[in-house]
């Protein structure tokens, strides 16, 4: 299985095996695809109609296949002096607090609409099936500081680009993107503006994760 970095600037878009990307987890790379792949299981018609839901909470459960993504997502980004990981509500928030324990960063929340305590910046988006807005604290990220965005999903990229929209207004300097699945087919990557990002497993033609 090949993690794919799109074109940015981490300059030519390139190939990374994921067993390059594991230490210090110590099962064999085959393996690691088996089990993050049985470990994520469709659920149809959810939230709505129409949507193939792609459910992680096994993969969450099971302390080696988490381990190995968790550290498998960081790997790339270890050299990259990140100082902030934005984490895309929900599943954001348990993938992207991991890496950022992994890179030695801070966290920042990127929340639904509404959820945020204190003084806030809001981005409205589309996304597969209807619009969304998400926030950010306003003193989340100072200007200048290296952000890394994860979530757990590239669907259409809405959600993403919102976020990085996000980072922007507040003068982040955004290093990159690291999601779980990418659903290639919806071709989402052309929201993140050209910036490189990791996806550790994409879908088939058919919506099977390859």
């Amino acid at each position: 299985m090949a993690t794919l970095i799109a074109q940015g600037s981490l300059g030519r878009a390139r190939s990374q095996s994921l067993s390059d990307r594991l230490a210090p987890v110590t099962i064999q790379e085959r393996d690691v695809i088996e089990r993050l792949r049985s470990l994520i299981r469709d659920v149809p018609d959810f939230p709505r109609p129409g949507i193939v839901f792609k459910d992680i909470t096994l993969l969450l459960g099971d302390r080696t296949a988490f381990a190995a993504a968790v550290s498998a997502l960081a790997q790339p980004y270890r050299d990259r002096d990140v100082e902030i990981v934005a984490g895309i509500e929900s599943r954001g928030f348990i993938l992207g607090g991991a890496v950022a324990d992994r890179l030695g960063a801070g966290f920042a929340l990127v929340r639904k609409e509404g959820r945020l305590p204190s003084t806030r910046i809001s981005q409205s988006y589309t996304l597969e099936y209807g619009e969304a807005v998400v926030e950010m604290h306003a003193d989340a990220i100072q200007p200048g500081q290296r952000v890394l965005i994860v979530d757990d999903l590239l669907a259409t990229g809405g959600t993403a680009g919102a976020a990085a929209a996000l980072v922007d207004r507040l003068g982040g300097d955004i290093v990159g993107f690291a999601f779980l699945i990418e659903l290639s087919a919806l071709g989402g990557s052309a929201a993140l503006g050209g910036r490189p990002y990791t996806a550790l497993l994409r879908t088939n033609g058919d919506g099977g994760i390859a």
